[in-house]
Formats: structure tokens, sequence, C-alpha cells
């Protein structure tokens, strides 16, 4: 007798994760052309076209609001959806206010990046947009927090998993950091204008409470997520250990909203506060590590996909570029470090570690896991994934290499003095030493961008055939 039980496509509310899906696309190639472009114009000053709106300054903030808000943002969005459905065996709930995030939060990012070619900032380190579009995020949030915390409440599993937890900790993170980080009084109802209600060292303090903690769980907590479904569904093997997924979950959520302030050292702030950051940003590197160590070790009993499975070479890659970071980053924490590193590209460099060998590289493998059983249908050609990877990866290794020999070499540069106690360099010395580095750091971009090139053409024909074969098999019926 035939089964009567729904597909998965009918079963759950997959439209709204494929719209979520293909903006996150869109946003990433718009945002890391963007930064591509910024880049050039770094190495090669001749971009600079007297043009305000494509100038470093306006561009930069749009590149970056681009590529974590745009393109991550709308991972995020998507893989959760996916996940808790999956995980939850249950329909997302309130598809009307699924709906709504999807506009609201595209509408935000657009208004945001207007804003930004405009001149139109918040004027923080973030390149936050104004006020107006701080209360649409807002609104935003709270619908998601609702629909994903309904749809937890209605699964059919006793169970919640892991990366349901991770989730929820980012989701309620953000919402503390994005309130708090934003209190701000407009100037007037109808100007774009407004005041932070902090200064000083206070407004530094807050501002790097939430620069920090937004790379804390939405650029790690929240795709450890996406991590913990994928790369298991991937792998075709269960967790390597769930206990070990948990310590890693309360360790982390607790440790990283401490450590903030480890951007401020040698600045105005209570020396306490930075030597309180420093100490918590050491002890991340364990929970890190049981993170990273727990998704590598997954693999146990199937490491063989790596020779044959470029989609688990993307995750697998992602995780030992988290390694790498989250070693990285504690290092960087330590004063006598940070004397050195920071205010220099080394920090550029060890960011773009993270948000380009982390975040965007697990997002691609999920992608190419999660949107075929979107659309029904099979990838297109694991060929163009493998070229793909390979782009990615030159680019990323090339990038990294590039800033960690302008950015300490910049550093030494500012720190050397002459016999007779002046600075041994002028400033316009070390940007002079920088331009080699700076042009293969636009190179690696180009590398970067041409991999998701290769990645959208193969979207596209995967989404593509399958419409095509199922007009056929219409067709043929209908004959």
């Amino acid at each position: 007798m035939a089964s009567t039980a729904a597909s998965p496509v009918e079963q759950y509310n997959y439209d709204i994760v494929k719209k979520f899906a293909i903006m996150s696309l869109f946003w990433g190639l718009a945002g890391m052309s963007a930064g591509t472009y910024i880049a050039s114009e770094l190495a090669w000053p001749f971009l600079n076209f007297d043009i305000a709106q494509i100038t470093f300054g306006r561009l930069r903030p749009l590149h970056t609001s681009g590529v974590i808000f745009g393109f991550g943002g709308n991972a995020l969005f998507a893989t959760s959806y996916y996940i808790v459905q999956r995980t939850c065996q249950t329909r997302l709930w309130g598809t009307g206010f699924a709906n709504f995030t999807f506009w609201g939060w595209n509408l935000a990012i657009t208004l945001a990046g207007i804003g930004y070619l405009m001149g139109i900032t918040g004027g923080r380190e973030y390149a936050e947009p104004e006020w107006y579009v701080d209360l649409i995020i807002l609104v935003v949030w709270v619908v998601y927090f609702l629909v994903y915390v309904m749809t937890l409440l209605r699964r059919n599993q006793p169970h919640i998993y892991v990366a349901n937890w991770f989730f929820i900790s980012f989701i309620l993170a953000v919402a503390l950091l994005h309130i708090f980080n934003n209190l701000a009084v407009p100037v007037s109802f109808f100007g774009t204008k407004s005041y932070s209600l902090f200064s000083g060292a206070q407004d530094a303090m807050t501002q790097w409470w939430y620069g920090h903690n937004a790379v804390g769980f939405f650029l790690t907590a929240a795709f450890l997520g996406m991590m913990y479904y994928f790369v298991p569904k991937q792998a075709g093997r269960p967790v390597y250990s769930y206990r070990l997924s948990i310590i890693h979950f309360w360790a982390l959520s607790f440790m990283y909203m401490w450590v903030g302030t480890h951007h401020l050292h040698w600045t105005a702030i209570p020396d306490w506060t930075s030597s309180l950051a420093a100490a918590f940003s050491i002890m991340l590197l364990m929970p890190s590590w049981g993170g990273m160590i727990n998704g590598i070790m997954t693999l146990s009993g199937a490491w063989d996909k790596l020779r044959s499975d470029p989609i688990m070479m993307f995750l697998i890659t992602s995780l030992s570029f988290y390694g790498m970071s989250t070693f990285e980053g504690p290092m960087m924490a330590l004063k006598s470090v940070n004397a050195l590193s920071h205010y220099t590209d080394w920090t550029v460099g060890h960011v773009h570690s993270g948000a380009l060998g982390w975040v965007a590289m697990v997002t691609f493998g999920s992608f190419y896991h999660m949107i075929p059983r979107l659309w029904n249908t099979t990838l297109y050609s694991l060929k163009m994934v493998y070229i793909h990877f390979f782009l990615t990866t030159i680019g990323i290794l090339l990038y990294i290499t590039a800033l960690w020999v302008s950015g300490i070499g910049q550093g030494l540069m500012l720190r050397a003095f002459d016999e007779y106690g002046n600075l041994a360099y002028s400033f316009i010395e070390t940007v002079a030493f920088m331009h080699g580095p700076l042009v293969a750091r636009a190179i690696a971009g180009m590398f970067i961008v041409t991999g998701l090139l290769f990645m959208l053409v193969n979207i596209y024909l995967t989404i593509t055939r399958r419409d095509t074969v199922e007009n056929t098999v219409a067709a043929t019926a209908k004959a």
C-alpha cells in the first residue's frame, strides 16, 4: 500500500528558508565585491575617484554590514529556520511572522547600505546604522525570537538538539547587545542624526562589549549551531561527543560576555577591566577548541570523505580556521602582544581568518548540503564545488599571510627607535612598506569573489535544472 506521509518539502516551511538562502548569496556577492574594491583602493590609490559614494570611508561600512549582516545574517535565518524544523520535526510556527522577518531584515540592511553611501551612520566602530534602522532591527529580532521559540514549543521530539541551544543563545545575546549598544536620543523625529547615551570611556567600553560579543554570538555561537547540524549530516555520523557539545555551549556562552575590553588595552579605561578581559580571553581558548575538536572528530570513521566529498572539505576546513582564529585571538588579547598588533593590519587579518575561513566556509558547505534538499534535487556540479573550495582556500591563505606581513611589519616599524630615542620610521614609511602586502590582499579578494561566482552559477543551475526536470515530467504525464 502506498505511503500517505507528506514529503519533507510539504511537511516543512521551506519557502522562507529558500528566500533567506538566496538573499544571503546576493548580499555575499555584493559585500565581498565591495570589500575587494576597497582593498584595491588601498593598494592602488588612483581608484579613489572623486565620487564620495565609492570612497573607502563610505564603502567600508557597506562592506562590513553587507557581509556580516547581509550574507551572514540571512544565512543564519535560513539555516536556523531549516534546522529547527528538521530537529523538532514540526513545521515553522507563524508563516506570516517568518515572512515579516525576511522583509524586515533585508529592508534594514538596504536602508543601512543607502545610509552608508550617503554618509549617514551611527559613527561608531562597527559602523552601526542610525536610530531608525536600529528600531526596525529590534522589531524584526523580537519576531524572530517569537517564531523560533514557538516552533521549539511545538516540537514533536522531547529533546532539544544542541544546535538549537546555540541559536537561542545567539538570538537572546544579540537582542541584549543591540538594545544597550544602540541606546540613543534622536536630534529630531524626522532627522537622521542621534546622540549616544554614553560618552568617553563608558562609550568605548559599551562599543567593544557589543563589538566583540557580536563576534562571539553572531559570528561564533550561531555558526556553531550551523556546524553542529550540517557536519554530522554531511558526514553521516553522530556528533563525536554530545556531552562535550553541552559543556562547550555553557562555557562559551558564559565567557564571551567578559572579553570585549581587550580591544581597549593601553587606553583611558580602568586597567582592571582590560586585565579581566585578557584573562577571560585566554580561558576562551578551551571551550573554543572543544567545539573545534568535537566537529572535526565527528568525522571519525569517515575520514575518506575528505578525499571524495568537497562539501565535507568546506566544513572541516572551516573548523580548522575556527581553531586557528580562536588560538590567535586569545594570544592577541595579551597586553604585550596587543601592544604590537592592535591598530595594525594584523588585527584585520585575524578578523578575516575568522570571517572568511570560519564563517564563510561553514556557510558555503552548509548551503551546498541544504539547497539541493530545499529544491528536492541534486547538486549540478561537484567539480565546481572543488573549484570554489580551492579558489576560496587560496584566497584566504593569501589574505591572512599578506596581512600578517603588513601588520607585524607595521607594528615593528611604529615601535622602532633610533640611537637618539626618536622614532626610526615616519608614518609614511610604514605606508610605503605596506603597499606590497596590500596588493596581495586585493588579489586574495579577487580569488574569493571568483570562487563565490562559481558557487552562484552552480546553485543557479541546480535550481533551474530541477525546474526543467519537473516541467518535463509534467509534460510527459499530460501526453
